[in-house]
């Protein structure tokens, strides 16, 4: 994988007559060049050649460059360059499968089963299921895509009592659908951790990213009462996504999950 598209040429020119100021006519300039010419990852000319081409300072040029990087239109990697970024998408906590959030949002989506299969839990696996250690568990294991892009990497485990004769059909296309139609399990309520780690030699290959990559980590636990039905580890491509979490007064129940 190249990790960066070559740059196409920057067409525009300031026009002198114009109201607008010379910074807000190149902001406006990139912000065009970057929408219908390039594709995210496009590389925007070097600031001296683009700043002698349009006939402005670096100093204007440079404001303009920073309102776009600050709109999430342009990204800056120190000592590389600036590229057109990739447009994110909100990434939303809530209890919907992925193939319902993308279809939302007017995207394909897709899925590469990489495991579909039951194992006995291990001890860390147990612990954060609260099972019993060496108990069956379902391992379905996804590469998601979004018109054909790489979004994240899902693991996700059920109790196997919970689920019986669910590996005897091939794998679901959307998993919480699955479960609410062939046993069901609406799912309720649930918890999820989020922090911020590395793409590893494993996984970078597959969600397209180079080795050390930031990732966005979700730890799921999803629940039917006071049932566990899914734990899952989800990583996400940082530059294809932006975390919203709609926030209210703490209610009355009680975390399950504090101290893992």
């Amino acid at each position: 994988m190249k990790p960066y598209a070559p740059q196409p040429p920057v067409l525009g020119a300031i026009d002198e007559d114009s109201s607008l100021g010379k910074y807000r006519q190149i902001r406006e300039i990139l912000r065009t060049h970057a929408k219908t010419v390039c594709e995210p990852g496009f590389k925007l000319p070097p600031e001296r050649e683009l700043a002698a081409s349009l006939g402005v300072a670096r100093k204007t040029l440079r404001q303009a460059i920073d309102s776009l990087v600050e709109d999430q239109v342009l990204k800056r990697v120190v000592g590389v360059g600036t590229f057109v970024a990739h447009p994110k998408v909100d990434l939303q906590v809530r209890l919907n499968s992925y193939s319902e959030e993308m279809i939302r949002r007017g995207m394909v989506p897709d899925a590469h089963v990489l495991r579909f299969d039951e194992v006995p839990a291990s001890g860390s696996l147990s612990r954060h299921m609260q099972i019993d250690e060496g108990a069956p568990v379902i391992r379905f294991r996804r590469l998601l895509l979004a018109d054909g892009k790489p979004m994240s990497l899902d693991e996700n485990f059920m109790p196997s009592d919970l689920v019986p004769g669910f590996l005897n059909d091939p794998p679901p296309i959307s998993l919480y659908q699955s479960l609410h139609e062939r046993y069901g399990l609406v799912l309720e309520w649930g918890e999820d951790q989020i922090e911020s780690t590395a793409a590893t030699a494993a996984n970078a290959g597959l969600l397209q990213v180079e080795v050390g990559f930031p990732l966005l980590k979700i730890t799921r636990y999803a629940f039917v009462g006071d049932g566990l039905v899914d734990y899952s580890v989800s990583l996400y491509r940082s530059d294809r996504y932006k975390l919203f979490v709609p926030l209210q007064r703490q209610g009355s129940r009680t975390p399950r999950y504090t101290t893992l």
